[in-house]
């Protein structure tokens, strides 16, 4: 959800030193620290690099900021930093006293929906509680494989590709996690022949089906590995039918 601003802060490329940086990095969940990112830009320097070529490898995935201004203030950094390798000036990595780093603040799981259905603002606060907060993701993960193991195993039993099977793997844990989340007393286990059949009662909620026809209009655009429409209709025929016992398999209806 896009929010707009009367005016933009200026973007200015300026190093503020390597204690601000190396707290900007550990936000952003980069595994280096300046002294690394520095080596990097060096390297790349001699190579004839642009960088734009060093700059993602800095990061395992696209780098997160629940607040832009940290990220403009991470991207500013950087490139300060690498304009002074460009015009060969000394970087001293050992600045002085440690200045307070930026705060990372604890995102909170979402309100729970129960007794009722979700609404759109749950499923997209849900949706980067899942991306942000790695201890509960994980948490969720362990849940989701250790109480639907035979809907996973119905999924493995169903002959997709490897990306189809890690598409649709992955988009029923995050349905699970999301109604764990927003269904306090819980989900039971799913019978395993629920993928082998339309379900016999109402259809999830239209925010969770919404949900699963974006996630899965994204896979079919994915540039490395998209999704053939035959292996498509058949991931979205399995997580359809999956989401739907995963909604009746809550708890205290």
């Amino acid at each position: 959800m896009s929010r707009s601003k009367n005016r933009a802060p200026d973007f200015v490329r300026q190093f503020e030193g390597v204690q601000t940086l190396d707290g900007l990095l550990e936000l952003a969940g980069s595994p280096c620290d300046t002294a690394a990112v520095l080596e990097r830009m060096r390297e790349a320097r001699a190579d004839g690099a642009d960088h734009t070529e060093v700059i993602p490898t800095l990061f395992d995935g696209e780098p997160r900021f629940r607040d832009p201004d940290l990220a403009r203030r991470l991207y500013q950094n950087l490139l300060g930093l690498w304009d002074l390798v460009l015009e060969g000036k000394e970087v001293r990595l050992d600045d002085g006293p440690r200045p307070p780093r930026p705060k990372k603040e604890r995102l909170q799981p979402p309100a729970p929906f129960h007794p009722g259905e979700p609404s759109g603002e749950f499923v997209e606060a849900a949706w980067r509680y899942l991306e942000d907060d790695d201890k509960a993701r994980t948490r969720l993960m362990h849940a989701y494989e250790n109480r639907q193991d035979g809907l996973l195993g119905a999924l493995d039993a169903a002959g997709l590709t490897d990306e189809g099977y890690g598409v649709a793997r992955h988009l029923l844990f995050e349905l699970h996690a999301m109604l764990e989340l927003g269904w306090p007393p819980g989900l039971g286990a799913v019978d395993a022949r629920a993928l082998d059949r339309e379900p016999d009662a109402p259809p999830a909620p239209d925010t969770l089906q919404e949900y699963v026809t974006e996630a899965l209009f994204e896979a079919e655009q994915d540039e490395e590995h998209p999704l053939a429409p035959e292996e498509l209709a058949q991931v979205r025929t399995l997580v359809r039918r999956g989401l739907a016992a995963l909604w009746r398999a809550r708890k205290g209806r």
